[in-house]
């Protein structure tokens, strides 16, 4: 398998997609409740598509439940990251850690070897996305703890369903059966705890629950079907470029500023893109 430039530039739309999401959840009023409302709207998004696609081999729900528990803990640490502080700090921490350790895991699990040009690659997309985060304010010691838990806990779920996708004969299968059941514990879990003032964010900013998780799904049903094309740390690396959305985003739309201190991490991310693809 390698990476296309079809691939290539499907994985960058799927970033801007996932980029997009998290400014939604960031932007509103209470990261933790917009989160709990993107999960759950994201399980109804994908229960109106199991009557045209059919359930994954067998070989691939133990990842699906494997990826399901991991992702509890993706959006309790996503919450407790934009709590705490800025889009622009925590984003690109989560997302810039996880690749390497991703290329690690795939390598020891999964058998897959990079070549030396894909390893400079994925080392100068993390460099480059974990400065992105780095530089400028809105970074507190709390926010970068959550966002580094988060990034173990990306890759996790990045194994999980690289492998699980792999074998179940069809990547729209596994990613409309995973969203059945991704955004339930969580979502649940919250509504259960905080159901009066659930509710009451459900009725006041719904149009931003259903577009959070129709770019959400979007987003990773796009990544998981290059992974069953190209290598998983390599598409985990490319997906990563959303932090440039992000960091733009965060300076423009939401004025978190430091905009001029993060030219370098995009371009190390760039030249990082430039070696994958040689």
């Amino acid at each position: 398998m390698e990476l296309t430039l079809g691939v290539t530039f499907a994985v960058l739309a799927a970033a801007l997609m996932h980029a997009a999401w998290n400014a939604l959840v960031k932007s509103g009023p209470d990261p933790l409740l917009d989160t709990a409302l993107v999960a759950l709207f994201g399980s109804g998004l994908a229960l109106a598509l199991l009557t045209v696609v059919p359930p994954p081999a067998s070989a691939s729900w133990p990842f699906i439940a494997t990826s399901v528990l991991v992702h509890v803990g993706y959006y309790v640490a996503l919450a407790g990251a934009y709590r705490a502080g800025d889009l622009s700090h925590g984003y690109p921490i989560m997302r810039g850690a996880a690749p390497l350790m991703t290329a690690l895991g795939t390598w020891l699990l999964l058998g897959e070897a990079l070549s030396a040009s894909a390893w400079v690659g994925v080392l100068l997309i993390c460099a480059g996305v974990l400065s992105l985060g780095l530089a400028g304010g809105g970074a507190t010691p709390r926010a970068t703890a959550w966002a580094i838990a988060n990034a173990v806990i990306i890759c996790l779920y990045t194994l999980a369903d690289g492998a699980g996708v792999r074998v179940a004969e069809g990547a729209e299968r596994y990613v409309v059966w995973l969203f059945v059941f991704n955004g339930l514990p969580f979502g649940l879990g919250v509504l259960l705890l905080k159901r009066r003032a659930f509710l009451r964010h459900a009725a006041a900013h719904w149009r931003r629950g259903l577009a959070g998780a129709a770019l959400s799904g979007l987003s990773y049903g796009i990544a998981l079907w290059a992974m069953t094309r190209a290598p998983v740390a390599i598409v985990a690396a490319l997906r990563e470029t959303s932090v440039i959305f992000a960091a733009l985003i965060g300076a423009w739309l939401l004025r978190e500023g430091h905009l001029k201190e993060r030219l370098g991490g995009a371009a190390a991310v760039l030249a990082g893109l430039v070696a994958l693809k040689l």
